[in-house]
């Protein structure tokens, strides 16, 4: 008699909680499918008011973190967990966590100095946080940049935040810094003519500013010239190659010497009687 009434308050019991973990379940993927659905329509109406990608894929993901947390509170409240107690017992670990949480809560608040002083937008590519590349969002957290290399790096806001920003999109032009060794022997004048003559012919090189080709040190080869295209941040890469090119076919043409160090030796005279 015992055992079946244990039997069937087990039974009982198991079903309450199964049906229980199935509605959680349910309750999940309905919540999720509706937060993403949310998401969606918020940055559908912020890009419909024509918002700054940056800001809108921000919002995106601070409307995202609100809806989920709000749905683990639905779903702990479902299983009978009492909230306000959850809330509670929350700000009490707060306390405790506050340490470990400082760097994230840190990159939060550069995330959002970065969104509203908008030292980059995505789409820019910049030097932030010991990373080159180009930004492809803004997170809550965290900031993600392509490299040059295609990979996908994600770098804290507050380092980035923290650090010096060199925004290589934000101004028209940006200038291409090579440099081309002479020959002592060379007539540096017809060099440099030469060259700059040639730089201007590159593909994509502006007119305004021009080309400066000038000479900016000297080694026992000989002078040094700076070779300093200017175009704009798309091309820089191919000006910075062609350039590289036309700096190996013009010097190293046979109208201009090879540059070979050069040493001069002094003999001394033995003293007078050795």
């Amino acid at each position: 008699m015992k055992l079946n009434m244990a039997l069937a308050t087990a039974e009982a019991t198991l079903t309450e909680v199964g049906l229980r973990v199935l509605g959680a379940i349910v309750l999940y993927m309905v919540g999720r499918w509706l937060i993403s659905f949310a998401v969606g329509m918020v940055q559908k109406a912020l890009a419909r008011q024509k918002f700054d990608p940056t800001l809108l894929r921000f919002l995106g993901n601070t409307v995202s973190v609100v809806l989920n947390i709000t749905l683990v509170i639905a779903i702990l409240g479902y299983f009978g967990v009492q909230t306000t107690s959850f809330a509670a017992l929350l700000a009490g670990a707060g306390l405790a966590i506050g340490a470990a949480w400082s760097g994230l809560l840190s990159n939060f608040a550069a995330g959002i100095f970065l969104v509203v002083l908008r030292p980059f937008k995505v789409g820019d590519f910049i030097s932030a946080g010991a990373t080159v590349g180009t930004v492809e969002e803004v997170g809550l957290f965290v900031t993600t940049i392509h490299t040059p290399d295609n990979v996908r790096t994600f770098v804290g806001n507050n380092k980035i935040f923290s650090d010096n920003i060199q925004n290589f999109s934000a101004n028209p032009y940006r200038r291409v810094e090579l440099t081309a060794q002479l020959s002592g022997e060379a007539d540096t004048h017809e060099a440099i003519a030469a060259v700059k003559a040639r730089v201007k012919t590159i593909a994509n090189v502006i007119a305004n500013p021009e080309p400066d080709v000038v000479i900016v040190s000297f080694t026992l080869e000989g002078p040094v010239l700076a070779v300093r295209p200017y175009c704009s941040n798309a091309n820089y890469w191919q000006v910075y190659f062609d350039t590289n090119m036309v700096i190996r076919e013009v010097l190293g043409s046979s109208a201009f010497p090879a540059p070979t160090p050069v040493f001069k030796i002094h003999q001394m005279a033995s003293a007078a009687g050795a």
